[in-house]
């Protein structure tokens, strides 16, 4: 008969390496305290890694670089799935995945319904913001990115050449999506949507 970790090590390796994860990735294997037995194990045996409190990854190596750090996307996913909540990229960092910005800050801004706290993953800090729900209606949509991206940039600093950035990043899905989304944005960032989407 499979064991916890049998089964546990099965599921890690069925999604590849790379993968982030936690206890909550494994609620239809066993009780939590045995998943989290099974984890301990696999970490102590150096399958995977503690990336965080209560956050793991079955690690990438690279022959030149050694073990590779685990991907934001990733972590955010996992993040998502360990807490039950949503989170929509903010600020710079929000910028920086549209090709606005070429700042990649240290610390990334999440929006989030859920509670306020901050995580750090090797070098990088995650701040979690809790927000309004209108701010997180077009969470996991790119109009929640390309919103929060416009509003780091602020009005007066969103000129023809942000426009035109946008305009070729987007696909047509994606800025018919944003046209959908333009009654959560603010009225300056519904006229540049326009502009970008008309």
């Amino acid at each position: 008969m499979e064991s916890v970790t049998d089964k546990v090590l099965r599921t890690i390796r069925s999604h590849g390496l790379g993968w982030v994860f936690s206890p909550a990735n494994f609620s239809n294997i066993g009780s939590r305290s045995a998943v989290e037995s099974a984890l301990r194990r696999l970490k102590k045996e150096g399958v995977i890694r503690n990336i965080a409190r209560g956050l793991y990854d079955y690690p990438r190596r690279d022959p030149e670089l050694g073990i590779l750090a685990p991907s934001l996307g990733r972590i955010v996913k996992a993040l998502e799935t360990r807490d039950a909540v949503r989170l929509q990229p903010s600020g710079a960092y929000a910028a920086n995945l549209l090709g606005i910005s070429n700042q990649m800050p240290m610390k990334l801004v999440f929006l989030t319904d859920g509670p306020m706290r901050k995580l750090q993953v090797g070098k990088r800090t995650i701040q979690l913001k809790h927000t309004s729900p209108k701010n997180m209606a077009t969470a996991g949509r790119i109009s929640g990115t390309v919103f929060q991206a416009l509003r780091w940039l602020g009005k007066y600093n969103v000129d023809d050449n942000v426009i035109a950035v946008l305009n070729e990043r987007l696909t047509s899905r994606e800025k018919a999506q944003l046209l959908t989304d333009i009654k959560y944005a603010p009225v300056w960032i519904a006229q540049v949507i326009r502009d970008i989407a008309g």
